[in-house]
């Protein structure tokens, strides 16, 4: 007697998208997400472009959260910097989301949302279209450079304080930075995010401020590093 043929269950991107976000970015794969629906892997390529659509799916259905906060009260510095760490702030609440941006950002439509939605708030405080994206771009990779950092950090905090303990002792018996490790002030990570982007921001407003255009803001940047390398 033929055996009974077991019928192919049937789903769609919203299903992926559902167990990708319970997965999460950090350990999401094909398989894994294919595992939970009790589906074969080639039955997800129907419905996402492999790997790289898979992460695009979920990742983007992350970034959909995210609604970033403008205050009209902000200048320009301070706005950039609440841009910074609302940033730093979501991709620390989601694994996996940090690396996913590192890679490519934007990659999908939410990404695409947000920084159209911070270039318009820079263009409301009198940038040009252009400056303002690669004003937007170069605080959000900081941000998320540091988040990423922060993260793997984490990842690791299994004696991690054992091991900043002794770079600190190594290098306070240094005669040569002893003194002034032992001056430097002590910050928790999000002290010395804010700290470095803060910096971070006035330099960049330095070079690029309001009314100055792209390609002069490229040229002297690009005439500082000439013959360095």
């Amino acid at each position: 007697m033929a055996g009974v043929r077991r019928r192919a269950r049937k789903i769609d991107v919203e299903d992926i998208i559902r167990v990708g976000r319970a997965i999460g970015l950090r350990q999401l794969s094909l398989n894994a997400v294919a595992a939970e629906l009790d589906v074969s892997t080639a039955a997800l390529y129907r419905h996402v472009d492999g790997r790289w659509g898979l992460e695009l799916v979920v990742g983007e259905s992350l970034l959909s959260d995210l609604a970033l906060r403008d205050d009209p009260a902000h200048d320009i510095e301070r706005h950039l910097l609440s841009f910074g760490l609302q940033l730093r702030a979501f991709v620390l609440t989601h694994a996996g989301l940090g690396t996913y941006m590192q890679t490519l950002f934007p990659r999908g439509e939410a990404g695409q949302r947000l920084m159209v939605s911070e270039v318009e708030a820079l263009v409301r405080r009198g940038y040009t279209p252009d400056v303002a994206v690669a004003l937007a771009s170069a605080v959000a990779s900081t941000a998320i450079n540091f988040a990423v950092a922060e993260e793997a950090q984490l990842e690791r905090i299994s004696g991690l304080q054992q091991q900043r303990d002794d770079v600190a002792e190594r290098l306070s018996a240094d005669e040569r930075l002893g003194e002034a490790h032992r001056d430097l002030p002590e910050f928790d990570h999000e002290g010395f995010s804010t700290m470095v982007l803060t910096a971070t921001i006035r330099g960049l407003l330095a070079v690029g401020p309001v009314g100055r255009p792209l390609h002069e803001v490229v040229v002297d940047l690009g005439s500082t590093g000439m013959g360095l390398q």
